[in-house]
């Protein structure tokens, strides 16, 4: 092996290195990005000409936005702090695949988990018959209730995992001496506690509060009614039902806006916990007896029913009708499985180049790798669907649309899981493969590809699974010869077939996870 690769070098030596190929490529890769996303909000600025078009009833829409994503945020990391806690300092059988489920909500689609909340918190639902059984008034699933307790379900396990992170991250030697030191739980509480949670809470609220400020589909499926109206929505309807275009454009303004400040803030709220550099390694808080045991087992079990029974209550249903699902049904599922493949290959194809050039220290391409944060996948699909009406009929490009936009909006994810890689890649192996003169295919073949394997198949996977799933840009465009599973699993909970629609979230499901897996297995099998 290594002969060839000194072989290649040296048939490849009057080519020059590849250091500055990669740079340029990826700037390329930066730059095209940038365009694209710079061209479809410039769109959107034009034709919104201010914001004169919005009325009382869009601005009620903005402060509803905002209301419930920081009321979804507060409630996501105040509920999280006690399950973190237990976990953090409880070992159980099964502990390793809770925390590995608790990622699972990521990557399953929303439509999927809509339809199991619905199974739960729904008018002939679990909760409303225990409800009745105790002889209580019944709850409803539509309205800002449904909205804030959807959000909940996706982010809680996040903020668990985030929250999680920052107990594991203080120092061990910290904790022994604690424990030297005869601290009670209220001692370690006061001084090791509290200080990371100050620093790490803020970024934990921070980015639920973003996700929640550009979510679409759970608004779309629970939402509606001028008390339960996001930007989003608002967009959708003036898109949709009133082809406001200015109306549309003025909103996706204010969205973008919103983003900006809220990355902003981000950047400026944490509070360092200021412990000290340690050796990295990981020591268990220690496990208090007495009445918090049985506590700490309580959140544990809440936020794990909490994730499970929506699920279970989808499969179990959904399962048996599989066989009887409609042909559109399976068409749709064809269109969604083609487009998320394609979705995960263009988002490689992008993320890669950067994430090389980020490695030799080009940061601004790193930052427009992080620039699709900052604009929601309506507002692209929005100025997209201006920049093309004067020269095709948008809704021809549905599918290619589709999964272009959403290649973007995963490459911030991708980039996270490539650049650390691409960055050990460089100061592993740069210098030699630059020594050797190794350029181009035979560079990319015989040290990149191998050595990123493994992270590419993570995010490609995460690209595909998230492309499969997605309930937004379709709807702008969607037509019924185009229409995707989560489209079509939304029109089926519109008419109320709740059988069809229960097995065709498992069929999403199934799929978003296969597919997932496919990738990282793909990816590591490659790495071997």
């Amino acid at each position: 092996m290594a002969d060839r690769v000194v072989a290649l070098g040296r048939s490849q030596a009057g080519a020059g290195r590849f250091g500055g190929g990669e740079a340029l490529i990826g700037q390329l890769a930066a730059a095209f990005l940038l365009a694209m996303i710079g061209g479809t909000i410039a769109a959107v600025a034009w034709r919104a000409g201010g914001l004169g078009a919005l009325g009382p009833w869009d601005w009620r829409a903005v402060w509803f936005t905002i209301w419930q994503a920081a009321l979804s945020a507060t409630l996501s990391a105040v509920l999280a702090i006690p399950v973190a806690k237990a976990l953090a300092r409880r070992q159980f059988a099964g502990r390793r695949a809770l925390v590995t489920l608790l990622g699972a909500p990521f990557i399953l689609p929303v439509i999927v988990a809509i339809t199991g909340l619905v199974a739960v918190f729904g008018r002939s639902g679990i909760a409303n018959a225990a409800l009745g059984w105790a002889g209580l008034p019944s709850v409803s699933i539509y309205g800002w209730q449904g909205v804030i307790i959807a959000h909940v379900f996706f982010n809680l396990p996040l903020s668990v995992r985030l929250i999680l992170q920052g107990w594991q991250s203080i120092p061990a030697e910290r904790v022994r001496l604690a424990q030297s030191l005869g601290f009670t739980p209220s001692d370690i509480s006061r001084h090791l506690e509290r200080p990371m949670l100050r620093e790490v809470l803020p970024g934990v609220w921070l980015a639920v509060f973003l996700v929640c400020l550009t979510s679409f589909a759970v608004a779309l499926a629970l939402g509606g009614g001028p008390r339960a109206t996001t930007i989003e929505l608002a967009i959708y309807q003036a898109f949709r039902f009133d082809f406001d275009m200015g109306r549309a454009a003025s909103l996706g303004l204010v969205q973008i806006g919103l983003c900006l400040i809220a990355l902003l803030l981000s950047a400026r709220i944490a509070v360092p916990a200021a412990f000290g550099a340690g050796l990295d390694r990981i020591a268990p808080l220690p496990a208090p007896p007495g009445w918090r045991a049985p506590v700490d087992a309580l959140w544990i079990i809440a936020a794990s029913a909490f994730l499970i029974v929506p699920m279970a209550a989808v499969m179990a249903t959904g399962i048996p009708r599989i066989p009887a699902l409609p042909d559109m049904v399976w068409l749709a599922t064809l269109r969604s499985l083609g487009m998320a493949v394609v979705s995960a290959l263009l988002t490689l194809a992008l993320t890669l180049p950067l994430a090389l050039a980020i490695a030799q220290g080009r940061s601004w391409v790193e930052f427009a790798g992080m620039v699709p944060i900052v604009a929601s996948p309506l507002v692209l699909g929005t100025g997209l669907f201006l920049i093309l009406r004067p020269f095709v009929q948008p809704d021809q490009l549905a599918l290619p649309a589709t999964a272009a936009i959403n290649a973007v909006m995963a490459m911030p994810f991708a980039l996270r899981a490539l650049v650390p890689a691409a960055r050990a890649l460089r100061a592993d192996y740069g210098r030699l493969a630059d020594s050797l003169s190794l350029s181009g295919l035979a560079r990319l073949r015989l040290v990149t590809l191998p050595r990123l394997a493994a992270p590419m198949g993570f995010a490609g996977g995460l690209a595909a699974a998230l492309s499969m799933g997605d309930l937004g840009v379709i709807t702008l465009f969607a037509s019924p010869d185009r229409a995707t599973l989560p489209f079509v699993l939304y029109s089926l909970m519109n008419s109320y077939r709740m059988a069809d629609a229960a097995a065709a979230a498992v069929l999403l499901m199934a799929i978003s996870f296969a597919l997932f897996w496919s990738f990282e297995r793909g990816g590591r099998h490659a790495a071997a």
